[in-house]
């Protein structure tokens, strides 16, 4: 017998059987606090028992609570089918050639209505069946790598993406989108740069905050951004493509190495830091901000380095830190060490004799800031020259992320401390540069008179 009560139980459940009214059923509620119609949707197994979640026809949902209803209908009923069928994607003589990876994440998601959770369900082909506008834009093909979130993306999905882009780049496909979480999206963006070098065609990352169910969901705009640009920009690097603005106006293309998640949950989350983003793009049109990149080529050369050490290791300093942390990971057989230290890169005193007794045991040190904006100056005052001293390189402008990317990276080609200083502190593409540039920083500040007079001029 069909379960039409669906994840519901205790009062909400007693609720549902006094008016007669099953999930997936279209209903109006009336409360004390106002009248209320949509659908009944079902409850996650983990969730109380003093709501029924209701899908409004804005396409939210929100729940009602069950002592505030006073009576209840049912309209109609129609069981929800939120899967959406793949179809075949349509040949178009002279639009360029693009290859999807679908590798997870909110990009290519739905939601489970049994846990309440976003699960990533879609596969590449139904990304096409739920934007069919991609079909005016590019010829696509799509290939599942795998399907997880991005926090279980690792140095396993690194090295199998880059092997497959340089089987799709020797084929001859146009440009490369790959469908990504955007919790880690950045790191991806910096390892793709340091293991797919020299690609003659784009190599562009994207992904969504809000999952393709909510109204609010950036989903589409950003696979047809980035469509766009894997097919028609002349920038032959790998790039984050996201929103721009949190409003619908345009993306913007992000070079791998500089870019960062910086907000939880805005649209507009991904920014380039110490310097500009590379374009502005929108479905029809990409404006180049930087007159420097690496341009698309014809040929089909590309050199693919598939190398990673999980040996490597964050640090991330606070006031007052025992040098037994850092012992501990030595101890624990780490080869490589990102310091994340403050200002221009320092950390305490009393871990001097750990870092002396890293260096004695052939581990690799480098510096990077908790500032995120900013260059590692180790000369300026003793504490950096003492650190030095014992072993610890100064990164720069490198993005901790990024470093901890490419010396892991490093660190799987080679244990030689002196190659893989080398390759730390030699440049791929921008991860270190020699000056930011004067609007590489700008950290507007809301509330203050002429910053607001600034936005209202230009979001009316």
């Amino acid at each position: 017998m069909e379960d039409i009560f669906q994840g519901y139980k205790g009062g909400a459940l007693e609720v549902l059987k006094k008016y007669n009214v099953r999930v997936w059923g279209t209903a109006k509620i009336i409360t004390i606090r106002g009248d209320f119609e949509g659908t009944i949707l079902p409850r996650s197994e983990n969730d109380d028992d003093q709501h029924i979640v209701l899908k409004i026809i804005t396409g939210y949902n929100i729940g009602v609570d069950i002592i505030t209803i006073t009576d209840m209908k049912e309209t109609g009923y129609k069981k929800a089918n939120y899967k959406i069928p793949e179809k075949e994607f349509p040949f178009t003589e002279g639009l360029p050639s693009v290859k999807l990876f679908g590798t997870g994440g909110t990009i290519a998601s739905r939601l489970d209505y049994r846990t309440g959770a976003v699960i990533p369900a879609f596969s590449p082909g139904e990304l096409y069946g739920a934007v069919p506008e991609l079909a005016d834009i590019c010829n696509l093909t799509t290939e599942k790598v795998f399907a997880v979130f991005s926090e279980n993306m690792g140095p396993k999905q690194y090295l199998q993406l880059a092997k497959a882009i340089g089987k799709e780049i020797e084929n001859g496909v146009d440009g490369i989108v790959i469908g990504h979480g955007t919790d880690t999206m950045h790191h991806t963006g910096a390892a793709l740069t340091f293991m797919v070098q020299n690609s003659p065609v784009p190599i562009v990352i994207v992904g969504s905050q809000r999952s393709s169910d909510r109204p609010s969901s950036d989903a589409a705009l950003n696979l047809m951004h980035a469509m766009f640009a894997a097919g028609n920009s002349d920038i032959a690097e790998v790039m984050v493509c996201m929103f721009g603005p949190t409003s619908d106006e345009y993306g913007l293309l992000h070079k791998g190495t500089r870019v960062r998640k910086m907000h939880s949950s805005y649209r507009s989350t991904f920014r380039t830091i110490g310097d500009t983003p590379l374009a502005m793009v929108n479905r029809h049109k990409i404006d180049y901000i930087k007159k420097e990149y690496k341009p698309r080529r014809k040929d089909r050369n590309v050199t693919i380095k598939p190398y990673f050490s999980d040996k490597v290791t964050m640090l991330y300093y606070y006031p007052g830190m025992k040098p037994d942390v850092l012992d501990a990971m030595v101890d624990c057989g780490y080869k490589g060490i990102v310091f994340i230290g403050t200002g221009l890169g320092h950390v305490n005193k009393e871990l001097y004799p750990s870092i002396a007794r890293a260096k004695k045991k052939g581990v690799y040190m480098f510096m990077t800031l908790q500032t995120i904006w900013g260059y590692v100056q180790m000369f300026v005052y003793e504490t950096g020259r003492e650190m030095m001293s014992r072993g610890i390189v100064p990164g720069g402008n490198m993005l901790p992320e990024v470093a901890y990317i490419k010396l892991g990276w490093a660190l799987g080609q080679t244990d030689d401390l002196e190659e893989v200083h080398k390759l730390m502190i030699t440049p791929i593409n921008d991860e270190i540069t020699e000056r930011e540039p004067y609007n590489g920083y700008l950290l507007y500040q809301g509330g203050i008179p002429e910053v607001e007079a600034f936005i209202k001029a230009v979001h009316k």
